[in-house]
């Protein structure tokens, strides 16, 4: 067999899948053991999908330690959907929603609620261009919130909650699409949590929506049926046909997350190759971090150079090298490395190795 030859891919999603996976679906592909046909013929009505989706929903709650009043959903459209279905299900008549602004995806968020709801911007660090996480003192909750909204890891800016903000009694809801399963979650301390899969847990097309039990009551009959949490929940995610390999995918990403260790041991990792790329980054002042120390990302690590010019040299010449994605937003300029979980650390390696070479030529 011809060697495939594989470039390091910082790109912040659809993202790096560990190469065991890959190589798993690459033999299954044709047909899954047993069965005798591919993951991308058999019915969603099956008992071969079924088993496959009930796997993917143990091993979440395995690696999650998931209290049992909590429901899992799989769910279509991206988190971008889920900007408008969270306030949809949950923002209730006469009620307010609570949103900490703290990017460009939670800005999103916020003017999707606000068509269909009241909404409060509890705090917002736009003026600070997003470098930052507001502080606890800073919040302006609204009492007997319908929830607060997060958004927990700012793939844009590079910055990432280490602590979950206290927001009293009402239900948080958290936007953990880039750092899902990074690390452990207190699902406990949490009302509902969604993630697009296509940069921690799979490849793109599958939503997970864990939600407490006691919130799919506010759904109401009135909403369109695909949207509503109480339909999804009642049918099991099968109430129209789900994305079934996306789904098949994520929970052979599960599987490999706890041959791993579990929650624990990705974390340790993935702080080790957040460490060594930020003390390149801060070692001589050549490279700046954009995000303030404190609230540094470990999934996106977002950097500058003196002019765009060599940042554009910088990225044209990462490339040739085989680092791939390395270009920052559109919408900030700069560089930004996603080192999600299947990033290998060795690539980590050759990215400060790189680092280092550039500066040599151009310092």
């Amino acid at each position: 067999m011809t060697a495939v030859h594989r470039v390091h891919n910082f790109a912040p999603g659809p993202a790096v899948m560990p190469l065991p996976v890959l190589e798993e679906i690459q033999r299954d592909l044709l047909a899954l053991p047993g069965v005798g046909m591919s993951i991308l013929e058999v019915s969603h009505r099956s008992k071969t999908f079924e088993s496959i989706l009930e796997r993917a929903e143990a091993d979440i709650r395995t690696l999650a330690n998931m209290p049992a009043h909590y429901r899992v959903l799989f769910l279509q459209g991206g988190p971008s959907l889920q900007f408008s279905m969270v306030p949809m299900n949950l923002l209730t008549e006469g009620s307010t929603a609570d949103y900490i602004d703290t990017g460009s995806f939670a800005d999103k968020a916020i003017k999707e609620a606000r068509n269909l709801g009241t909404v409060n911007v509890a705090a917002s660090t736009k003026g600070d261009h997003y470098s930052r996480l507001p502080s606890q003192s800073e919040l302006e909750l609204t009492r007997g919130a319908a929830y607060v909204h997060m958004t927990s890891n700012n793939t844009i800016e590079g910055t990432e909650y280490k602590q979950l903000p206290d927001v009293g009694d009402a239900p948080l809801v958290s936007d953990t699409t880039s750092n899902m399963f990074s690390r452990p979650i207190d699902v406990s301390r949490h009302g509902l949590i969604y993630a697009g899969a296509q940069k921690n847990m799979g490849p793109a097309g599958v939503t997970v929506v864990i939600i407490r039990e006691d919130l799919l009551q506010r759904s109401q009959k009135s909403l369109p049926t695909m949207l509503n949490y109480a339909v999804q929940a009642e049918n099991r995610s099968l109430y129209n046909t789900p994305p079934t390999f996306a789904v098949y995918a994520l929970g052979l990403v599960m599987k490999w997350l706890l041959a791993h260790g579990g929650l624990d041991a990705m974390a340790k990792v993935n702080e080790r190759k957040a460490s060594r790329l930020y003390a390149e980054i801060d070692r001589t002042g050549f490279y700046r971090g954009t995000a303030h120390k404190e609230n540094r990302s470990r999934m996106n690590v977002t950097f500058r150079l003196a002019s765009e010019d060599l940042e554009k040299l910088f990225i044209r010449e990462a490339t040739a090298a085989g680092l791939d994605g390395l270009e920052g937003h559109r919408s900030v300029g700069g560089m930004r490395a996603s080192i999600y979980n299947a990033f290998p650390e060795d690539g980590v390696d050759a990215l400060v190795a790189f680092m280092r070479d550039f500066e040599r030529k151009q310092g």
